[in-house]
Formats: C-alpha cells, sequence, structure tokens
C-alpha cells in the first residue's frame, strides 16, 4: 500500500506560495523590463545631476593687472588675465570674454566695466561689494539637495509600495474570480496563502529597493560625488528597515481589500483609500520638505515614517533615539494592520458576488 500524503506544514505552505509569487513575477517580461527601465532612469538622474553640478556656469571676465583685485575671491567668474586695457577690450570684441575690466573710472572702485553690445545687469549684479557674511548654522543642508533627497525617498516609496500593493490586490481577486483560490485553500491554510503572498512580494520589492540603492551609489561614485555616498548611508539603511515593515503593513491591508471583492471591475474603489495612503508622504515631502514640525510627524506615523524618518536622519534633526522609537511604533501598527487584515482575508476570501462591506467582514 502506498504510504499516505502528509499535508506541508504551516511554514512550508508559506514558502510555496512565496516560490509561486517570486516565480509568476520574475518570469514575467513587463516586470522584468518595468525594473530594468526603472534602473535605467534611476542610473541617468543621478548621473545628469552629477555631471550638472559639474558644468562650469561661470561667467567669463578679462581682467589687468590693476583690475585683478576687484573679482578675486568671486567664484561666479572665469577670469582671464590680459596683459593691457586694450588687449582686454579685444577679447570683449571676439567673443571671448562677456565683459572685461579695465582701469580707470569712478572711486571708490577705480575701474571700468567694458561690454561688446549690451550692458549685462546679471553680470554687475554679481559684481557688487558683498557684505560680510555670518553663518548661523554651517552645518545645516543645502536646501536643494535637501528638497532631491526628499523627493527621492517619497519616490521611491511610493512607486513600490503602490505597484507590489495593487499587484497583491489584483492577484487575489484574479484567484478568486477564476476559483483557483478554492484549491488553493482545500491544500494550505488561508493565513498561510495570506502570508506566502505578502512575504513574497515584499522580497521583490525589497529587491528593487536595494537594486536602486545600489545604481545610485554607481552613478555617484562616476560623477565623483563620495561626499554625497558617505551622507546618505545612515538614512537609506533606515529607509530599507522602515520600508520593508511599512511594505508588511500596506501589503496586508492590500490583500485583504482585494479579497473584499470577486471581479477585477469592483477593484478600483475598494484600494482607493490605500492609495491615498500611500501617495501621501510623496505629496507632502514636496511640499514640506523643508518644515520641521511636518516632518516631525511624518517620522512617527506609519504609512509616512518611511520617506519622513529617513529625510530628518538625513539632514540631521532626528536624535538618535527617535528611529528607534518611529521603529517600536511602526512594529506595532504592522502587528495590528496583519491581524486585521488577516480577519478581513480570511471572513471575504470564499465570498463570490457583491463586494463585502468592511463592518461584515470584520464582524464574524
Amino acid at each position: 500500500m502506498n504510504a499516505p500524503v502528509s499535508s506541508p506544514s504551516f511554514g512550508q505552505s508559506i514558502w510555496l506560495v512565496t516560490e509561486r509569487e517570486l516565480g509568476s513575477k520574475l518570469r514575467s517580461k513587463s516586470f522584468v523590463i518595468s525594473t530594468v527601465v526603472m534602473f535605467v532612469i534611476v542610473l541617468a538622474a543621478v548621473l545628469w545631476a552629477g555631471f550638472a553640478s559639474q558644468t562650469d556656469s561661470r561667467t567669463p571676465i578679462a581682467v589687468t593687472s590693476e583690475t585683478a583685485a576687484a573679482v578675486d575671491g568671486n567664484d561666479a567668474f572665469d577670469v582671464i588675465d590680459a596683459a593691457t586695457a586694450d588687449e582686454a577690450r579685444e577679447l570683449v570684441r571676439s567673443g571671448d570674454v562677456d565683459a572685461a575690466l579695465v582701469p580707470g573710472g569712478a572711486e571708490p572702485l577705480g575701474f571700468t566695466v567694458v561690454f561688446d553690445d549690451e550692458a549685462s545687469n546679471t553680470l554687475l549684479q554679481q559684481l557688487s561689494i558683498a557684505p560680510e557674511v555670518e553663518v548661523l548654522n554651517p552645518g545645516g543642508t543645502d536646501g536643494f539637495l535637501r528638497y532631491i533627497i526628499a523627493i527621492a525617498f517619497g519616490g521611491v516609496f511610493f512607486a513600490a509600495a503602490l505597484t507590489f500593493g495593487t499587484t497583491i490586490a489584483t492577484s487575489v481577486v484574479e484567484e478568486k474570480q477564476t476559483r483557483v483560490v478554492e484549491l488553493l485553500i482545500s491544500a494550505i491554510p488561508t493565513r498561510a496563502l495570506l502570508a506566502g503572498k505578502v512575504l513574497g512580494n515584499t522580497i521583490l520589492a525589497m529587491g528593487q529597493i536595494v537594486g536602486i540603492a545600489a545604481v545610485a551609489v554607481v552613478g555617484l561614485t562616476v560623477t565623483g560625488q563620495d561626499f554625497l555616498i558617505a551622507g546618505l548611508g545612515g538614512p537609506i539603511a533606515w529607509f530599507a528597515v522602515f520600508f520593508l515593515f511599512g511594505f508588511v503593513l500596506l501589503a496586508a491591508l492590500f490583500a485583504a481589500a482585494g479579497a473584499m471583492v470577486s471581479r477585477q471591475e469592483d477593484i478600483g474603489p475598494t484600494i482607493t483609500p490605500l492609495t491615498y495612503i500611500v501617495m501621501a508622504p510623496y505629496f507632502l515631502v514636496i511640499f514640506f520638505n523643508d518644515n520641521p514640525v511636518v516632518l516631525t510627524i511624518m517620522s512617527y506615523v506609519p504609512f509616512s515614517a518611511p520617506v519622513g524618518m529617513p529625510v530628518r536622519i538625513f539632514v540631521g534633526e532626528a536624535q538618535w533615539w527617535e528611529p528607534l522609537l518611529a521603529l517600536v511604533v511602526m512594529l506595532a501598527a504592522c502587528i495590528a494592520a496583519i491581524l486585521v487584515g488577516a480577519k478581513i482575508y480570511e471572513n471575504s476570501l470564499l465570498r463570490m458576488g457583491a463586494r463585502v462591506k468592511l463592518r461584515e467582514a470584520l464582524s464574524r
């Protein structure tokens, strides 16, 4: 007699579903192509930003030995030395420089600015005598760099969470619509099916995050922006940690939302609230990346902590203990979301027809 086939354990069931999720995605040409395209876009953006920042945008200007002191130390100009005032004027006529400083003129300046056909107000403003500057916070982060980093964290979180979250919800609905789910739960526990879906898509999402980080490091290295690599190491590591738990939280809710409907046409309204939750951190960092109060609140809200906390760490506004406290809050919210999502998923998965109301999904 043949020995009876034993059912897989709970852990084995989870891994079977995880492998199924990973295999279906990695065999999908659209997924592979979109991932490669995303990496290329990230690399191109980093390279463009790096090379653009190295572009010499200084204004070429000719000076003589008598007028050189007027632009000494002024980084706005590419200074070209001329032996005489006539040689400086000739450089202007030939178009080699935009202007020339020649001796003469009213005191206290003691020089005349020579243009070819039209005076440039911008250049004249650059020549203005500047007051001595005192910086109260010399360790502060450049505003534009702060904005770019905030947008980068927000955009990566938004794209990855929404892409894979929607994938999970769509997969659940497809299995319900084709009745495949009935075969699956006859062989493995419902919660194992949910856990496998969440784990498989979490691995894929984290893979993309690691890939994006690697591509960004390559781009920064090629363009000589090593100082950014050193400054971004900690924030990127914390982003990965917060993203991991934040995505698990969202994945459980997306799976629950998918289980509440039986047709692909009905999934839109169900996942819309979750879509808004994923979009919120992205738009918040666009408009409030320089607002410490908003960023602090974002750091402790589970849905926005993966964006808010790394930005605050990068600009030096977060105390050493704040990421740890925010992570505790995130873990508590993650556990709560998994429990709620699992209950909705179990109570709604086999119900066909009209959309299951949230109250009914939670009450059984």
